[in-house]
C-alpha cells in the first residue's frame, strides 16, 4: 500500500509534571490537569479541538475500578468526546491514538497518563503481572525478578556491577538538567537491595503524569514549527512464563525495531530507553543495535523518574520534545511494561530537515 504523505502523524507538543516521591495532597485528577493544560497551550488548541482522547493508567495502582474515569474530569468530557483509555503505560495509548488518525477518524489527539505509586507497595502491585499459577504465589517483586535478570547477563559475561554502576551514574548525572527528574546528579549506588542490584541501579518510587498531543499531515505543521513525524512504530509480547525466556536478550524489541524501520534508515542520534533498571539498558542496546555515538537517555531516563504508567509516555515525549528544539533529527524511544522487559514498543522519530 502506497504510504499517503497528508496523513503522516507527528508528536507537535509534550508536557509533563514533575515526578515527586509523593502526592498525598493532590488526586490524580489534581496530579493530571496542570499537565492537560500545559500541553494544550503549547498548541494553542482547545479541548473542544481534540477529534480523538486516549489515556494509559492503572487501576491496580490506584486501588479501584475503573479509576481512569475520574480523570476524564480533568480533561472535560462534556459535551461528549472521542475517547479510550489502556490499562497500562501511556506509550499504548499513543499507539491507539496513532492508529486512530491513519485511518482517517481523525486529524488530531491527546494522549495522558499517569501514575501515583507513592500509596502503596508498588513493588508487590506489580506481582499482579505475574503468571498467576506458577509464579504469582511465590510473590516474586519486580526488584528481584530484575535482579534475576541483571545475574544472567553477569554470568553471561555481558556486563558487571561496576558497568550497571557507569550507566546509573551517566543516567543520573544526565538528569541534573531535567527540572522534572526526581533523581538528580551522581549519588553512590548505596546498599544492595537484591544482589547483585544496589539501589542506583533500581528507578525512585514516584507519582507523575504526562501528556501528548499528536496530529495529522499540514495539521501537525500548522501547530508546532518542527513537529516529530512518526515515521515507525510497533509493539510485541514474548512469553508470559519467566522460564521459557533467555533473559539476557529481548527478541520483542529487536522484532518491534525491525517493524517500526529502525534498521532500514540512517542511524539515529538520541535513544530515549524505557529501562527502570541498569541491566535492562543492557538488553536494549544490544537488541537495538545502539553503539556509543548515540546518546542515551538525556533526560536520565527512567531511573531518574519513574512514574508507572507515564514513564513509557514520557520516553517518547522527551524523544520528540528533543526534535521540537532543534537537539535531535531522528530520535527512537521505547516503552517496556511487565516483568523482565515482556512488552516492548519502539518508535522512530524525525524530524524535517533544517532550513539553512
Amino acid at each position: 500500500m502506497s504510504r499517503d504523505p497528508s496523513r503522516d502523524v507527528a508528536i507537535v507538543a509534550f508536557a509533563q509534571s514533575d515526578c515527586l516521591r509523593r502526592s498525598d495532597d493532590l488526586s490524580e485528577v489534581e496530579l493530571l490537569m496542570p499537565v492537560l493544560h500545559d500541553v494544550l497551550r503549547r498548541t494553542g488548541l482547545q479541548t473542544s479541538d481534540i477529534g480523538f482522547t486516549c489515556s494509559g493508567s492503572s487501576d491496580y495502582l490506584a486501588g479501584r475500578a475503573f479509576s481512569f474515569t475520574m480523570a476524564l474530569d480533568g480533561v472535560g468530557a462534556w459535551p461528549p468526546i472521542s475517547e479510550s483509555h489502556v490499562e497500562t503505560d501511556g506509550a499504548w495509548a499513543l499507539y491507539e491514538a496513532w492508529v486512530k488518525l491513519l485511518t482517517g477518524e481523525a486529524d488530531t489527539a491527546l494522549v495522558y497518563s499517569y501514575g501515583k505509586s507513592s500509596p502503596g507497595a508498588v513493588r508487590d502491585v506489580l506481582t499482579r503481572q505475574l503468571d498467576p499459577y506458577y509464579v504469582a504465589p511465590l510473590w516474586p517483586d519486580s526488584v528481584a525478578l530484575a535482579a534475576l535478570q541483571a545475574q544472567a547477563l553477569i554470568d553471561a559475561g555481558e556486563t558487571d556491577e561496576p558497568a550497571l554502576a557507569g550507566i546509573a551514574a551517566r543516567s543520573r548525572d544526565a538528569a541534573a538538567g531535567n527540572p522534572h527528574a526526581q533523581v538528580r546528579g551522581a549519588r553512590p549506588q548505596g546498599e544492595r537491595l537484591v544482589g547483585p542490584l544496589h539501589r542506583g541501579d533500581c528507578p525512585p518510587i514516584g507519582d507523575g503524569a504526562a501528556a501528548v498531543i499528536l496530529a495529522a499531515g499540514d495539521r501537525a505543521r500548522d501547530l508546532c514549527e518542527r513537529p516529530a513525524w512518526i515515521r515507525g512504530l510497533d509493539h510485541r509480547i514474548e512469553a508470559h512464563s519467566l522460564g521459557v525466556r533467555d533473559l539476557t536478550d529481548s527478541p520483542s524489541t529487536r522484532l518491534a525495531a525491525e517493524r517500526a524501520g529502525l534498521f532500514d534508515g540512517p542511524p539515529v542520534d538520541t535513544a530515549e530507553l524505557h529501562a527502570p533498571f541498569t541491566s535492562q539498558e543492557v538488553v536494549l542496546r544490544k537488541a537495538l543495535r545502539l553503539d556509543d555515538t548515540v546518546r542515551i537517555n538525556p533526560s536520565g531516563g527512567a531511573l531518574a523518574a519513574n512514574p508507572v504508567m507515564a514513564a513509557g509516555l514520557i520516553r517518547l515525549g522527551e524523544a520528540a520534545a528533543g526534535i521540537h528544539r532543534g537537539e535531535s533529527d531522528r530520535a527512537l524511544a521505547h516503552a517496556t511494561s511487565g516483568p523482565c522487559l515482556q512488552q516492548n514498543l519502539v518508535a522512530v522519530l524525525e524530524g524535517e530537515p533544517h532550513v539553512r
